[in-house]
């Protein structure tokens, strides 16, 4: 098999596609994020395992490739704009849990024995958080414009300015290195070349990035290729004046940040990115002995632990000085309990500098497969494990909670209680509230709960499965009580919110009808034996009355346009 895969490289790289491929699946199986399966990858084709790298020039050269798409990325979404809009909880939270993460992972570090500057190294790395996971967690659960998924978004991108610090930090630290100038005449060389090519961007910026990409988006085929061009073109750049590719690849991000296409950009070249770090990872599989690796797992579980708990330790202590409630610190710091992909980017860059070895790399390699691993079930399972902890969590929250004030008390005399104000929960509001009824709308996006206010809707900010919420509702005069939010995943589950909500509701005392969403006839049946007095069915309610209207010819009354907002008229729009 190894022969027949020497004799080509189309061969050897289809081999590695099927593999990743096969593994990936697995993965999928046992919900973990590629990441944990490309690492698996790396390790099972290099030398120890498998062992069916031969084309390893190529390999590389893809893997270059990769980081520097994946930096650009992170660039792109560099905006100025953005930057000035994040608050003080985001640079508070971020700066927190960066400073606590890299001071006491250093001295962790010291104590297992590694030296100063592996030391350094390490707590660096330990404090990126993987965004790409982070995102894809939060909004598979529909909890990325929940108020703990905006705090983790914000904190998100203090780490990856953090990220852009010490990449330049460490380009430039590695200056010289090998070469054959004084340390003072290569510094003020890279300087040279610094200045000239931020100037550059600078202009690219202010006069040709927007004409230029409006031209470009005539044809989103050659925009795409113009960004993996200039994502490629100044990573090469950067190589050759010494920044090194990964600054090239994100000044390039950052040359597209303010364009009005940076987010179409962004979403086209998220699987190119994906699939080029496949290689980055195999390379680093090339690059680890498993001897190496075995030894470096009483470190790696030291390490994990201090990811896995310390790190949102940190994160609800600072939100709760700061006026949060517990439960949005605790489910916030879920988030950061792991490290990324730029950790193992951050050690590799200081392992061919020659400042750290394959030891080093071999550590951080474990922590990440378990962290990732570990955090991915902690976020999916957030609040299960919120219930099971709350009653130690008190002292992460102050008496008052400014930061999460719900409002204007609603009114005591509520007939329908509305879990869920999208589109579907606002027109049955609306509608309700035209008929007479008195609505009280809860949902746990900030967002969501003002535009109901803004209305005229009573609406209370919180978790619909949150017991200590619930209780605080005015439960004993309300007569229906609608979930319009539909299930996260096909069938009905042990874990799924409509029964957690029906039981949670139970368990307060409300003794009302309920009516949940459901989209198949077989989840309806499993809602009604939970305990559900009426099923919605949106698309068979909706067809119902199509025919009604068809039948009798008479002319509905429709909520108008201006009682939508902005994004709900995109939404309708698209």
């Amino acid at each position: 098999m190894n022969e027949l895969i020497a004799d080509s490289v189309f061969v050897e790289v289809a081999a590695l596609l099927v593999l990743a491929a096969a593994v990936g699946f697995a993965g999928l199986m046992l919900r973990q994020p590629l990441i944990v399966a490309f690492i698996a990858v790396g390790l099972l084709v290099g030398p120890d395992v498998l062992d069916l790298i031969r084309s390893k020039e190529e390999i590389e050269l893809l893997s270059e490739l990769g980081i520097a798409v994946l930096l650009f990325l992170v660039g792109i979404k560099l905006d100025i704009k953005l930057i000035r809009s994040l608050g003080t909880v985001s640079l508070f939270t971020g700066l927190g849990q960066v400073l606590f993460t890299s001071v006491f992972g250093f001295f962790i570090g010291l104590g297992l024995g590694f030296s100063a500057i592996e030391s350094v190294y390490i707590a660096v790395a330990l404090t990126f958080s993987s965004t790409i996971i982070i995102v894809k967690l939060l909004s598979d659960k529909r909890e990325i414009d929940a108020l703990h998924g905006q705090v983790a978004l914000g904190f998100l991108i203090v780490q990856d300015l953090v990220v852009v610090f010490a990449m330049v930090v460490l380009s430039a630290i590695g200056i010289g290195a090998g070469g054959d100038e004084a340390p003072a005449g290569e510094i003020f060389r890279l300087l040279i070349y610094s200045v000239l090519l931020l100037a550059a961007v600078a202009v690219f910026v202010r006069y040709v990035a927007v004409p230029l990409t409006d031209r470009l988006a005539r044809s989103p085929e050659l925009l795409i290729t113009f960004a993996i061009a200039l994502a490629a073109l100044l990573a090469a750049l950067g190589d050759m004046v010494g920044l090194g590719k990964e600054i090239g690849g994100l000044l390039a991000g950052v040359a597209l940040a303010s364009t009005r296409y940076r987010e179409a950009i962004a979403a086209r070249l998220a699987p190119l990115r994906d699939f080029l770090l496949l290689f980055f990872f195999i390379s680093l599989g090339l690059s680890l002995d498993l001897g190496n690796l075995g030894a470096q797992v009483g470190g790696a579980m030291v390490f994990s632990l201090f990811v896995l708990i310390g790190n949102p330790l940190i994160v609800m202590l600072i939100m709760g000085v700061m006026g949060f409630r517990k439960r949005t610190g605790f489910l916030a710091g879920l988030t950061v309990a792991q490290i990324s992909e730029f950790s193992l980017i951050f050690i590799a860059m200081g392992v061919s500098i020659g400042h750290v070895g394959n030891d080093v790399l071999s550590l951080v390699t474990l922590v990440g497969l378990v962290t990732i691993a570990a955090s991915t079930y902690m976020i999916t399972w957030s609040h299960e494990l919120f219930a099971f902890f709350e009653r130690w969590l008190g002292v992460f929250e102050r008496r008052e909670t400014p930061r999460e004030q719900a409002g204007p008390t609603p009114k005591e005399n509520i007939d329908v209680l509305v879990f869920g104000t999208g589109r579907f929960g606002s027109a049955i509001g609306m509608r309700l509230k035209r008929n007479g009824l008195d609505v009280l709308g809860v949902d746990f996006n900030p967002a969501a709960v003002e535009r109901w206010r803004q209305r005229g809707l009573d609406c209370e900010y919180g978790d619909a499965t949150d017991p200590e919420f619930l209780g605080s509702l005015p439960l004993t005069r309300i007569s229906w009580a609608v979930s319009t939010v539909p299930s996260l995943l096909p069938g009905l589950t042990h874990d799924d919110h409509r029964r957690t909500l029906i039981q949670a509701l139970r368990a307060a005392g409300f003794d009302g009808k309920i009516a949940v969403t459901s989209h198949t006839e077989a989840e309806g049946e499993a809602l009604k034996e939970a305990g559900a007095d009426l099923i919605l069915e949106p698309f068979q309610d909706a067809a119902d009355r199509a025919v009604e209207l068809l039948s009798s010819g008479e002319e509905p009354e429709r909520i108008s346009d201006a009682d939508l907002d902005l994004d709900e008229q995109r939404e309708v729009a698209g």
